[in-house]
This record gives C-alpha cells, structure tokens and sequence, in this order.
C-alpha cells in the first residue's frame, strides 16, 4: 500500500491546534461561528461550523482537556479526558 493511501484510510487523528472564527454575514444581522481544526499537525484540516452555544461548549473541551481526537468518517471529537 502506498503511503497515499494509507494516509487516506486514517479515520482518527489527534486535533493539534484550532482557530476559532466569527464571521458577519450581513450588517446588523447575526454571524456565524467556525472551529478549523488542524489535526495530527497538518497533516489534515477540518472545519466546523457550530452555532454560538456549541461552540462555547468546544472551546471549553479544549482548554479543559489534554488531548481530543477528531473521528473523521463519523465527525466525532473524542476527549482523551475531561475532569
């Protein structure tokens, strides 16, 4: 197997880094939130697109946590610990 394709059939990589973003969509109307998530260092992005509560949440699972891990074919952020 090449190693294209191994890197392709990876499905669970450790996030390393996020940006977290708040875009205006019109003046005066309500924005949106996104999370890029840099995972196993660049080797791969994802980008998310939580509403205002969820994201909240996130970044509180960020700071909170040691490690989290992001499922790609499931979508799935998986904390290594939360307490």
């Amino acid at each position: 197997m090449s190693e294209q394709n191994t890197e392709q059939t990876i499905q669970v990589r450790q996030v390393t880094d996020i940006q977290a973003s708040w875009t205006e969509s019109q003046r005066g109307e309500p924005g949106f939130f996104t999370i890029q998530l840099i995972l196993d260092d660049g080797a791969e992005e994802y980008i998310l697109q939580p509403n205002a509560e969820d994201t909240k949440v996130m970044l509180k699972l960020f700071q909170t946590t040691d490690t989290v891990y992001f499922d790609l074919g499931n979508k799935v952020l998986i904390p290594s610990d939360v307490f």
